[in-house]
């Protein structure tokens, strides 16, 4: 059995060989999945460079922008986390940090070369967007009802411990199927759910997670799960009978007004795209995102959201390990009223409803994720927060 510590140094080897063209007589090139796997064990370099460009190294679809843009003028500086700010992103490796505050410019920042027209990997933030892309489906009525199975989406799951867990329990990772999402341990589920050969023609999670027992009863205990939130992404191309990448252009990305394209990354196996990672996109953007959620899911004063989802997907639905937060459906929530799409490495859109406030970040993180981490990022958001209150009681001039 290959220790982890060989596992991780043989996976960053084969990452290397992304953007290095393959020798004729190489007969064991790593696949796409195996590549993909890799990038959690990247050096920092490797990191820094490639996050930027992740819809170049892997098969992606685009989802393209419109005529229209929805602008983010400038507001006024927000002087208060101005100082905090160079010092929180060279100390953490971050590449971008914008502020908005009703839908005004008021902090922004770009560091490790990148530049305002590049696009950066979002990671689980990816989950966020596809649960928002689940709330147009219900709004449009693609997917019928939150209650649905999932095999009634998804026939190969009906011979599996998935067969009656609903849209909502998916939602939530309430399935209660066994599942290990370590992103150090390289023998983890979430480490070896792209490694496996194509089954059938079926994206990589469907073949892997028909195989996974059930460990607890439906709806009873939240677990953590990336391969669930590409489950929900195939439910989602099923149902609409689009990639996720076109969907999001048709629903968001041109009504909106997005400014640039995104990508999204295709799987191997059935050239679906994954919903719960794999989404490219530019700060800018990013923080429209945000701003589209705080705008209550509106393009043009309507409603694009299930009042439903909306009003289940910011609001806590099920306990963490952490009692002032929450999960909602696929979005990280507050006790202050505020919610987040978070990503690993350091990604996060965070949107505060009280102070009409968003906060986009893209970055490197040195690791995954850990305490120190987070809790330097919480401090940061709670620092904006508190220069922002600082600078709204300031007498007017």
């Amino acid at each position: 059995m290959l220790s982890t510590i060989y596992l991780r140094l043989l996976t960053t080897a084969l990452c290397l060989t992304i953007s290095l063209p393959l020798a004729a007589d190489q007969q064991h090139a790593p696949t796409i999945g195996q590549q993909r796997e890799a990038v959690l064990f990247w050096p920092q370099a490797q990191r820094e460079a490639q996050f930027r460009q992740m819809y170049t190294l892997f098969p992606s679809d685009r989802a393209a922008h419109g005529m229209h843009v929805h602008e983010l003028p400038q507001g006024k500086p927000l002087t208060g986390a101005s100082g905090l700010l160079a010092s929180y992103m060279d100390q953490h490796h971050l590449a971008g940090v914008m502020v908005l505050q009703h839908g005004r410019v008021r902090l922004q920042r770009y560091a490790l070369g990148f530049a305002p027209e590049q696009r950066w990997e979002s990671f689980s933030v990816a989950k966020s967007v596809t649960s928002t892309l689940v709330g147009i489906a219900l709004q449009r009525g693609d997917i019928h009802s939150m209650d649905d199975t999932l095999g009634t989406y998804i026939p190969e799951l009906r011979d599996s411990a998935y067969a009656n867990v609903t849209v909502q329990q998916l939602l939530t990772m309430t399935s209660g199927v066994h599942w290990n999402e370590d992103y150090a341990d390289a023998k983890s589920d979430v480490a070896q759910m792209y490694l496996h050969a194509c089954v059938d023609g079926q994206a990589h999670v469907l073949s892997y997670l028909r195989r996974q027992p059930r460990q607890w009863p439906a709806g009873t205990h939240f677990n953590y799960n990336t391969a669930e939130t590409d489950l929900l992404g195939i439910l989602v191309q099923r149902a609409t009978h689009r990639s996720l990448a076109a969907y999001l252009s048709q629903t968001i990305w041109k009504p909106y007004g997005m400014a640039a394209d995104a990508y999204w990354i295709k799987d191997e196996c059935d050239g679906g795209d994954t919903g719960g990672s794999g989404l490219s996109a530019t700060l800018g953007d990013y923080a429209r995102l945000g701003q589209f959620m705080l705008d209550g899911g509106r393009i043009a004063g309507k409603s694009v959201v299930a009042k439903t989802w909306l009003a289940g997907a910011i609001r806590r639905q099920e306990n963490v390990d952490d009692p002032d937060r929450g999960y909602g459906y696929l979005w990280w929530t507050d006790k202050d009223g505020s919610y987040a799409a978070i990503g690993i490495f350091g990604q996060m859109v965070y949107v505060d409803p009280a102070r009409q406030l968003v906060i986009a970040q893209v970055g490197a993180w040195p690791h995954a994720t850990s305490d120190e981490l987070v809790a330097a990022r919480r401090e940061f958001v709670a620092a904006v927060k508190r220069a922002v209150d600082a600078d709204s009681k300031k007498p007017m001039p």
